[in-house]
């Protein structure tokens, strides 16, 4: 019964995020919007946790997991103090999740040059995806430029500032 109530407790602040969506919220808005609603919720539920914490057995796993939520409180409420923070890391999870799936196939690069070219290569791709670009398009054009490109400006090439780069040439 009281995880049923959490999971509730948690669609709620989940609702409050998919308002924030769907009304193209910016950070502001948002952190408005936490502020007053998820913060609420967030009451009811340290609330909620404390009265139950005195119900259970103290070392029962419900009793553990509700001392580790009070115990992180602080880290919980933290997305609600910044609106351009995210309330979970699904996306970061998301983004490593074919690292774990092809760890097997890429055991051996064939030399440590290897692994740290293909780690480099894949931080480039990854960071493009999360600007919302083509990486594909986006590795063709700084491999055909990177030659003639000044050393001391290789900053200019990462995925962030093509973007903004190439974003204003098109414009």
């Amino acid at each position: 019964m009281r995880s049923m109530i959490m999971l509730a407790y948690v669609r709620l602040l989940y609702d409050v995020e998919r308002e924030a969506k769907e009304k193209a919220m910016n950070g502001t808005q948002r952190y408005a919007l936490r502020q007053e609603k998820s913060l609420a919720i967030l009451a009811d539920i340290k609330a909620y946790l404390a009265r139950g914490q005195s119900q259970v057995l103290p070392k029962s796993p419900i009793a553990e997991a509700i001392g580790y939520v009070l115990n992180n409180w602080e880290a919980l409420e933290r997305y609600t103090q910044d609106g351009d923070l995210e309330i979970d890391n699904n996306g970061a999870e998301r983004s490593l999740r074919p690292f774990a799936v092809g760890r097997k196939n890429w055991l051996f690069f064939g030399s440590d040059n290897g692994g740290a070219t293909a780690a480099i290569l894949t931080s480039l791709i990854a960071s493009a995806k999360r600007q919302n670009m083509d990486p594909f398009a986006y590795l063709r054009d700084i491999f055909d430029r990177i030659s003639a490109h000044p050393m001391n400006r290789l900053d200019e090439l990462l995925p962030d500032r093509w973007r903004t780069a190439h974003m204003s040439n098109t414009s």
